[in-house]
């Protein structure tokens, strides 16, 4: 897997993928586009959604929805490396039983999602739940 960033201006960088994807990415507190920061936040919620969803599937849940809040906490010196992480997913559906929901997020975080795998190592990500009965 490769990757390119072309910096375009001020503080403005373009990611562009392998797969010939673009992202805009503002190393200026995220003003224009997500800061790098939050784009990682963004990429652990969007890994783990993809597992959540695609487990709840597998167990033949009627999953309508998924969202996820990230909340991340950083350490007060510099680099301002995040410390913890916690991530709430919000599971809409019909007849979803918690049981499927707390196993799928269980799965990803220890098992299945690259990116918080890889961030384990150096912060600690929690998360949670909520179902939705629609």
């Amino acid at each position: 897997m490769k990757a390119q960033v072309n910096w375009i201006g001020d503080e403005m960088f373009v990611g562009i993928s392998e797969s010939g994807h673009t992202i805009a990415l503002d190393a200026n507190a995220g003003k224009l586009a997500p800061s790098p920061l939050e784009n990682i936040l963004i990429s652990l919620g969007c890994c783990s959604s993809v597992d959540v969803v695609s487990i709840l599937k597998k167990t033949r849940q009627d999953v309508r929805d998924c969202k996820v809040e990230i909340t991340g906490t950083r350490v007060d010196s510099v680099p301002k490396l995040f410390s913890d992480i916690h991530l709430h997913f919000i599971i809409s559906g019909t007849n979803v039983a918690e049981k499927h929901v707390q196993k799928a997020v269980s799965l990803s975080a220890d098992k299945y999602c690259s990116v918080a795998l890889m961030l384990n190592k150096t912060v600690n990500i929690t998360h949670d739940f909520s179902v939705i009965e629609v």
